[in-house]
């Protein structure tokens, strides 16, 4: 599997599972706009999402799951488990994450 891009929202695929340990998070929201308050979330389709050291891991348990935003396409992604990044970008002054 490819990595999957929603604005700034970018889900990287795993081969380990060990980031699974714990109790799933109570909501599906991968990120939330800084300026607009729109959410990238899943919105169709069967998944949990667990924190770790402060990253997000996303598993994907039907078939597909669909990741919505108010201002993106929606997007399909596969069953599996995946690791959810926020881009960032370089700018004279560092890296940025990149604002949505």
């Amino acid at each position: 599997m490819k990595p999957i891009r929603q604005g700034d929202v970018i889900l990287i695929p795993l081969s380990q599972t060990t980031h699974f340990q714990k109790r799933p998070l109570n909501h599906l929201t991968l990120a939330e706009g800084e300026v607009t308050g729109h959410r990238h979330r899943i919105s169709q389709g069967s998944a949990e999402l667990y924190e770790r050291e402060g990253t997000l891991y996303l598993r994907v348990l039907s078939p597909t799951a669909q990741l919505t935003h108010e201002e993106h396409d929606q997007v399909t992604i596969p069953q599996g488990d995946w690791a959810v990044r926020i881009q960032r970008e370089y700018e004279p002054d560092g890296w940025r994450y990149v604002a949505d």
